[in-house]
């Protein structure tokens, strides 16, 4: 057991006797109450649990609390950017939430793409979510979303 201080949302956390194996996605579900991160699959294939960590979309299942102890901005679906937020409203225009479960995972794995790319064609974009998957199946409410989001959009 060992002390941790992360860099979450702009603040900074001390975990007090975690082992650094513990999963980051239950350290931020269990240990800090940020549970807007869900929990898929585990195995990092569904994109449910994904994060930024440096700007990077990452599945949280997957990476261990001393894997992103070392000063690693991360970022959670409860963090606010500029992409998060605009991808938040575009959603809700889009009328893209069934169970909402998957839909952290999703604006956060949009969020990088907007972000490097402002004006990504459709192809782009679904390339970019492939691998972030949607039990409720509306994959092109998403694209719709991203699509709202981005530079083509809004110059329509």
């Amino acid at each position: 057991m060992q002390d941790f201080n992360l860099l979450i949302n702009d603040t900074s956390y001390t975990l007090e006797n975690v082992a650094g194996d513990t999963s980051l996605l239950w350290v931020l579900r269990e240990h800090l109450g940020l549970t807007g991160t869900k929990y898929g699959c585990g195995i990092a294939q569904c994109g449910s649990c994904t994060i930024h960590v440096d700007g990077l979309a990452v599945r949280a299942c997957s990476l261990t609390l001393e894997t992103v102890a070392s000063g690693q901005q991360i970022t959670t679906i409860e963090g606010s950017t500029p992409e998060i937020e605009a991808l938040k409203d575009a959603w809700i225009e889009a009328q893209v939430p069934q169970c909402g479960y998957c839909q952290p995972g999703q604006i956060m794995q949009a969020a990088t793409l907007i972000k490097k790319n402002s004006n990504p064609s459709r192809e782009q974009i679904i390339s970019n979510m492939n691998g972030n998957l949607c039990r409720c199946g509306t994959y092109m409410r998403i694209v719709e979303a991203v699509e709202r989001t981005s530079g083509a959009a809004r110059e329509k």
